[in-house]
């Protein structure tokens, strides 16, 4: 996976915006608001930061290299994928986009979830 695939993927999701709250070179998104995901579009080796269930980020990490406790975040519930080597299967790449995203819509206040939903029905 690419960063153009990357972006391709998360960015269309329901109620996602593309930002750079921190510089000009680390992309991160939001839905709702909300942080889910960010990545450094500069870097040599792709990597991307998510958001995960605590006990699902122990083991993630005790199966893969590749997948370590996020870079500048929670350690507890973040994880960095380091992408750009190719060890990891894209749909474990794809179900942990996913993973986050609905981990942070789970979180949304009753009004954002109601927001959410009306936008899902608008597009």
């Amino acid at each position: 996976m690419d960063l153009d695939s990357l972006i391709s993927y998360i960015t269309p999701k329901s109620g996602v915006e593309e930002t750079f709250p921190f510089d000009d070179k680390t992309l991160v998104w939001k839905v709702m608001g909300k942080m889910f995901a960010l990545s450094n579009i500069t870097e040599e080796v792709l990597r991307v930061n998510l958001k995960c269930d605590p006990e699902r980020s122990i083991e993630l990490r005790d199966e893969h290299p590749e997948i370590i406790p996020g870079y500048h975040m929670n350690k507890k519930h973040w994880n960095t994928l380091i992408i750009g080597e190719g060890g990891l299967e894209q749909s474990l790449i794809l179900n942990l986009i996913d993973h986050s995203y609905d981990l942070v819509v789970k979180s949304l206040t009753k009004a954002k979830k109601e927001e959410l939903e009306e936008l899902k029905k608008n597009t």
